[in-house]
């Protein structure tokens, strides 16, 4: 896990999400999705450039509960948490600029 990079689950997501002082963009993703791969160094970026926001991870293989629970049915999603709650998703892979402009009111 790069740094700045949290990797949850179903024991930690909901203290981490809840008592987050900044936003939290969650990738959901999985081993096997080749556009999660291709995602993974942008957020790494993101994670080391942007110190308002948090990155975190949610492998869906490994916690479906959390998946189900944020109604993701199709991977890469990136929801941004703010005050625990989501705020905002996006599917799909997406370049750095781009993903930035989205998440731009976060930062």
């Amino acid at each position: 896990m790069a740094k700045g990079i949290t990797d949850l689950d179903m024991n930690s997501f909901d203290d981490v999400i809840g008592s987050s002082d900044t936003p939290v963009l969650v990738d959901f993703w999985a081993e096997w999705c080749g556009p999660c791969k291709m995602i993974a160094p942008i957020l790494e970026e993101i994670a080391s450039e942007q110190d308002g926001i948090k990155i975190a991870k949610v492998n869906v293989d490994e916690s479906p509960d959390l998946a189900r629970r944020y109604e993701i049915m199709s991977i890469p999603a990136l929801i941004v948490f703010e005050n625990g709650e989501p705020a905002k998703k996006l599917i799909g892979a997406k370049p750095k600029g781009a993903l930035l402009e989205e998440i731009g009111e976060f930062l």
